[in-house]
């Protein structure tokens, strides 16, 4: 299980590459992969801890006002992960800057609260929360790692193509962002689209089905016999018709 959600919040239905949530900060955090990794994980633990409190409070929380009370409690959160950081890291805080608190409107956050944790008991929501959080980090980390690399031929600070490369600064602009981005939601949308491979087994019960189906819709044929008792059964009950009209 744990497996199956992993593969779906990093591959099949990556919140970013998939389904394009969390635009905005992809956009703005993934000129370095170190900015990419601190908004990544602050939003992952944002949404553990969401999904873990809105699935002990599913039953609790009227329907009428549950989108308001996801909001509050997201936002909870949020400015707890929003101290600790600038406690404990105020360089990666400034960093961040404005889009550290601007984790409330993530519609991944929001997304999962609604569409499973509100349905769903507290383990599977935690092991959502994980998988979706992880997907969106390791897609931040990738874009970030390919402006990084390519923008200013350093990665996590350390120059990676030597002395005499020459940055293309064109990949460290938003252009260079959306560019990226792009690209890689292009190349995710093949991978994914490959045809999958049926069984030998299922094939040969599909072609089994398909045989017995024809063999089904062929008309019976009434023997030569049973046609003329039937017609004489006709004939009687038209003749008691008209002797009792």
């Amino acid at each position: 299980m744990m497996i199956k959600q992993l593969k779906e919040g990093v591959l099949d239905n990556n919140p970013l590459l998939i389904q394009l949530l969390g635009i905005c900060p992809a956009l703005a955090m993934t000129t370095n992969v170190s900015n990419a990794l601190g908004i990544g994980i602050a939003t992952m633990v944002v949404l553990l801890l969401s999904n873990l409190f809105i699935s002990l409070l599913r039953k609790l929380i009227p329907n009428e006002i549950r989108i308001a009370a996801y909001i509050v409690i997201i936002a909870g959160f949020v400015s707890a992960v929003e101290m600790l950081i600038k406690a404990y890291l105020p360089e990666l805080g400034r960093s961040l800057g404005i889009f550290l608190p601007l984790i409330v409107v993530n519609c991944i956050i929001l997304g999962r609260a609604e569409t499973f944790a509100s349905k769903n008991k507290v383990l599977p929501s935690l092991m959502d929360g994980f998988a979706m959080g992880f997907g969106f980090t390791f897609a931040l980390i990738v874009v970030a790692s390919i402006r990084e690399i390519i923008g200013a031929g350093t990665w996590f600070g350390v120059n990676v193509l030597g002395e005499s490369y020459q940055s293309v600064l064109f990949f460290i602009m938003p252009s260079g962002a959306f560019i990226t981005l792009g690209c890689l939601v292009a190349l995710m949308k093949k991978l994914t689209s490959f045809p999958k491979k049926v069984p030998k087994n299922s094939i040969e019960s599909l072609e089994s089905e398909s045989v017995t189906a024809e063999k089904v819709e062929e008309p019976v044929e009434i023997p030569a016999e049973e046609e003329v008792i039937v017609e004489e059964i006709k004939e009687e009950v038209e003749v008691a018709e008209k002797n009792d009209n």
